[in-house]
């Protein structure tokens, strides 16, 4: 094969901008209009500085504008606002859906505060598995 020719490119979909890692945090969905507290649960979380993805068991509209909760290590509060963009039902589970959304209306500093906790999990997720 020539030195030139072009390489095979992941595509758009498959290309992501932020790391993504999964964590169990504490946190509260709601819709956006809701003021009331919302309830903090511990949940696995698929976490990036771009969006999250998370089981739940309200069937959530596309484009719908959602509140989020998370507490970060150190007891950090984290509000943020996100974008349904897709959910997807669970098999077998009643109720139960995969939650897809990303970030919107996010201050730079706190994508950035994120994205350092982001790199904090992933450090310590490498930190366990290659420790002897």
């Amino acid at each position: 094969m020539p030195s030139d020719a072009p390489t095979s490119q992941p595509s758009a979909k498959d290309r992501r901008a932020y790391f993504r890692i999964n964590v169990v945090l504490p946190i509260s969905i709601q819709a956006e209009t809701d003021t009331t507290e919302g309830v903090l649960i511990e949940k696995s979380v698929n976490i990036s500085g771009g969006g999250i993805g998370v089981t739940v068991n309200v069937a959530y509209k596309p484009d719908e504008i959602l509140s989020l909760t998370l507490i970060l290590p150190d007891k950090v509060i984290f509000k943020a606002y996100a974008e349904v963009l897709r959910l997807e039902p669970i098999p077998h589970q009643v109720n139960t859906y995969r939650l897809h959304t990303r970030f919107v209306r996010m201050t730079t500093q706190n994508q950035e505060l994120l994205i350092r906790y982001i790199i904090r999990f992933q450090r310590d997720h490498l930190e366990k598995h290659y420790s002897a």
